[in-house]
């Protein structure tokens, strides 16, 4: 397993994850990691209908904001929310944000 680089949990900074949010593929993205767990990077930007090239800029983009942690194993990326860590780092609001956005992706985690 290769683990990809992310910012520490300290590091993560409010502008940046509002701004990775700030697109709706990639608010989609982490709505579907809030309901669903850890996802094949394939398999969400499949599901999506984006380009592998497009998925993979929106990934880098999530991960470099701190929300989401990627690891890979083989041929394969996995991606997670960061959830207890943006719970540390900002209390409430990614739940605030996926409560808005969609209510089902609170169950999750």
């Amino acid at each position: 397993m290769r683990l990809l680089p992310h910012p520490a949990t300290e590091d993560i900074e409010l502008t940046e994850v509002l701004r990775a949010l700030s697109d709706p593929v990639r608010l989609e993205i982490v709505a579907r990691l809030a309901t669903r767990g850890e996802l094949t990077c394939g398999s969400v930007g499949e599901e999506l209908g984006v380009h592998k090239s497009t998925a993979s800029h929106h990934f880098k983009a999530l991960r470099d904001a701190g929300l989401v942690f990627t690891k890979q194993e083989g041929r394969l990326k996995y991606m997670s929310l960061r959830r207890d860590d943006l719970e540390a780092r900002f209390p409430g609001l990614l739940a605030s944000i996926l409560s808005a956005t969609r209510p089902d992706a609170l169950s999750h985690g």
